[in-house]
This record gives C-alpha cells, sequence and structure tokens, in this order.
C-alpha cells in the first residue's frame, strides 16, 4: 500500500517545509519512489531544495489538489509528501469533504497521513485538538511532530487532555531533534539538500557533515517509528 503525506501544522514558522525536506530525503536514502508537491507560492522551500521531485499545487482550486489522486492513480508505486502552507487547512478540508478524497485514497490502496508539525507554544497545542475533532473519525493516520528546532519544551503538550485524546484514536507521536542553527543556516545559504550537506567537502567541514549525518539519523529513526512495518525497522546507513 503507497502512502501520502500531508506535512501540516497550519502555523507559520513550526518547521512544516523542514519536516517535508527531511521525509524527502528519507525515501530517497531508502531508495524509494516518492513525489512531492509544494502549496506555498510565498516560500516554496521545499521545491527549492528538492525541486526535481517537487511540482506546485493551488489549494484554492480544486483541480490542482485532484492531481494528488491522479498521481495516486497513475503511479501506484509511489508515495507522496504534500507540503501544506500556512493556514490551508480550511481549503484542504473543503476539498476532502467534497470530493471524498480520504475515501478515494483508500480505495486506490493509498494510506493518507497528516502530520501537524508544532512549535512548544500554545497555538499549536489548540490547533492539535482542532485536527483531532476534524478527523477522529476519518480512515487517516494522524502524526504529531514535535520539533525542537522551533520549541524547547514540550511538557504543556505531555501535561495537556489534548495528549490523551491523540493517544485514543492512535495518533503517532514523534520527535525531530534542533540541529544546530549556524549548520541550518549554512545549509539553507548554499540551497543544500541534506544529503550534499551530510557529503559535500567543499562546503561542509568532516565535523559539519558528522552533524548532520547523526540529526538525519535521529530524524530516520523516528520516521520508522510510524512508517516501516516492524519487521522492517532497521537503520539507514545510506551515506
Amino acid at each position: 500500500m503507497s502512502k501520502i503525506h500531508f506535512i501540516g501544522g497550519e502555523k507559520g514558522g513550526v518547521g512544516k517545509s523542514m519536516t517535508s525536506r527531511l521525509l524527502a530525503q528519507y525515501y530517497i536514502d531508502q531508495n524509494s519512489p516518492f513525489c512531492g508537491f509544494d502549496s506555498d507560492s510565498s516560500h516554496g522551500t521545499f521545491s527549492r531544495f528538492y525541486g526535481e521531485f517537487t511540482s506546485p499545487l493551488t489549494m484554492s482550486d480544486f483541480a490542482s489538489l485532484d492531481e494528488l489522486v491522479e498521481a495516486v492513480e497513475n503511479h501506484p508505486e509511489q508515495d507522496i509528501i504534500v507540503d501544506l502552507a500556512a493556514q490551508t487547512r480550511t481549503e484542504l478540508l473543503e476539498w476532502i469533504e467534497e470530493s471524498d478524497a480520504i475515501e478515494l485514497f483508500n480505495e486506490l490502496g493509498c494510506k493518507p497521513y497528516l502530520w501537524h508539525v508544532m512549535d512548544d507554544g500554545a497555538d499549536s497545542l489548540n490547533l492539535l485538538d482542532t485536527l483531532i475533532q476534524a478527523f477522529a473519525d476519518a480512515n487517516i493516520q494522524l502524526v504529531v511532530v514535535e520539533n525542537f528546532g522551533r520549541g524547547e519544551d514540550f511538557e504543556h503538550l505531555h501535561q495537556s487532555p489534548v495528549l490523551d485524546k491523540a493517544k485514543s484514536i492512535g495518533v503517532h507521536i514523534i520527535s525531530l531533534k534542533k540541529l544546530q542553527p549556524s549548520l541550518t543556516r549554512k545549509i539553507d545559504y548554499n540551497n543544500l539538500s541534506f544529503w550534499a550537506a551530510a557529503n559535500d567537502s567543499k562546503v561542509m567541514s568532516i565535523a559539519e557533515r558528522k552533524r548532520v549525518k547523526v540529526w538525519l539519523q535521529n530524524a530516520y529513526n523516528q520516521f520508522d517509528r510510524c512508517l516501516a512495518p516492524k519487521q522492517e525497522m532497521e537503520l539507514h546507513t545510506a551515506w
């Protein structure tokens, strides 16, 4: 069964595109086929770093969103990563409801995942509660991402009844570690894919490349928890 990943969080600046890029690199390093869609027309960060895999997506246009279904139907062997821009949940919900898109994906043998990338602020927690209410009964896998690159203390989440609601419907909860800010900036200014950041000796020092590899491995281990079948879980060493 293939997968379609909607990487959201509704807020700006919580690390949605970073998560999309990490997931794309995860697929690349596993030699697993995928394609990407970038709905952020103002920044297009996902497509800037992984342009050869990514096409634009207009959230306000049903015809554009229908391309997701067509991609699943025409290429059942590949997974899909959709980088959702901030404040696009209403448009996504409208398309899902009017097109019965979740049922469509399941009929086509594609499992839908909806990722909620969080910082440690109250807004992200409240938006998670809204997300759970909207999709609690849907045939979709919810994934909560604690992004330590955008927050240092997620204790409010762990003490909140929202987390109990999430666990009761089988939400996956993963944590992404913080990458050293100077490394993040260096990758950004040099337009490096994460593979290049981990391997390009002309731009990155040996110590920097190692730190990127360690950070990627930590992220991959987290992705394995919610994506890889238990019998296939293993460390990724595709360097």
